[in-house]
């Protein structure tokens, strides 16, 4: 009489296999091969075996969840990546946690993996600074940062073709004709903010052209559509020539083209306007916004995988997205 398997190790005995790999077929880990995941799921059902979910975590000293870095209001596209990290974390059988907490203290990740609240983390770029970024790299926590690559690849991360995107948006509004250009961006520390910028630079040079550094505007992620609305009415009222803007994310091109209203010009007539991101508003304002698209739901889920294989696998890896111009009404 077969002894009905009552752990793990039971189930791999049967199987031939390791203890990880079962773990990860019962988990509907995508992390090993459709064959042996099935195979081992098939058993699992033949023996009766049922996996006790929170005694394993304990011995594994796993939770199967991971902490996403929220600290402020959330935006369109912020809100588009989390629904691709939850179900990518879903689909490898972890859940995402929410945080809100104070990233400036030296232990904050630190104290939620040796208390068993998350294995690893996933950072927004946009909502940390480089010093956060440093902090969490000296305490040896798995993290995966959207946004911003690892020079020294100290992190996973998964990027926007940033440089390109900001190069494409530039180089559009040349093509139509438009010689006296903006850039409205985020904080100068951002990384992608710098990238953007970068290839708007680039841009120019490539047609022969010197961009305006009086035409160049930097302002905090919190202050996204007000302050784009303020500072490009201020702005056209010093640069009246102004006739095209690459505004660094959706949101402050929707706060640009308010600013060229209220400064009694049109879009794109007088003025035209590419975004950035693609968000599902941005078909819909007024005019539909031409923009740099970044799927942000793939984007997500590319987080969440590249994340479950560092803490399954010990790699760290760095994916990039393309960019891609989504021409509309506004320019």
């Amino acid at each position: 009489m077969t002894t009905k398997p009552t752990t793990i190790a039971d189930l791999a005995r049967i199987a031939g296999v390791s203890k990880s790999t079962v773990s990860r077929a019962l988990n509907g880990s995508a992390l090993i091969g459709v064959e042996t995941r099935e195979r081992i799921q098939a058993l699992a059902g033949e023996h009766g075996f049922q996996m006790n979910a929170a005694a394993q975590r304990l011995s594994r000293g796993q939770s199967r969840v991971v902490g996403l870095n929220a600290k402020g209001k959330p935006d369109m596209f912020m809100l588009e990546m989390m629904s691709g990290i939850t179900s990518g974390l879903h689909e490898l059988g972890y859940e995402l946690l929410v945080l809100q907490g104070d990233f400036d203290e030296p232990g904050w990740a630190r104290g939620y993996v040796d208390s068993g609240r998350a294995d690893g983390f996933v950072l927004l770029s946009a909502a940390c600074t480089p010093k956060q970024i440093s902090l969490l790299v000296e305490s040896g926590v798995p993290f995966v940062l959207w946004g911003a690559s690892s020079p020294k690849n100290e992190y996973s991360s998964v990027t926007g073709d940033s440089l390109t995107g900001g190069r494409i948006a530039a180089a559009h509004l040349l093509e139509i004709g438009r010689r006296h250009l903006a850039f409205v961006g985020g904080p100068t520390w951002a990384r992608e903010v710098a990238e953007r910028l970068e290839g708007f630079t680039e841009a120019h040079r490539l047609a022969g052209l010197e961009p305006d550094l009086a035409a160049i505007v930097h302002l905090p992620w919190s202050d996204a559509e007000a302050g784009a609305a303020r500072a490009v009415q201020e702005l056209l009222g010093r640069r009246p020539e102004i006739d095209g803007v690459v505004a660094n994310s959706d949101r402050f091109a929707i706060g640009v083209m308010e600013g060229v209203r209220a400064a009694g010009k049109r879009v794109p007539e007088d003025v035209a306007v590419v975004g950035y991101d693609d968000i599902a508003i941005a078909a819909y304002t007024n005019p539909p916004l031409t923009t740099i698209r970044q799927d942000g739901p793939l984007a997500g889920r590319l987080l969440a995988r590249t994340l479950v294989q560092r803490l399954e696998t010990g790699a760290v890896t760095a994916v990039s997205i393309p960019a891609e111009l989504i021409v509309r009404e506004s320019a």
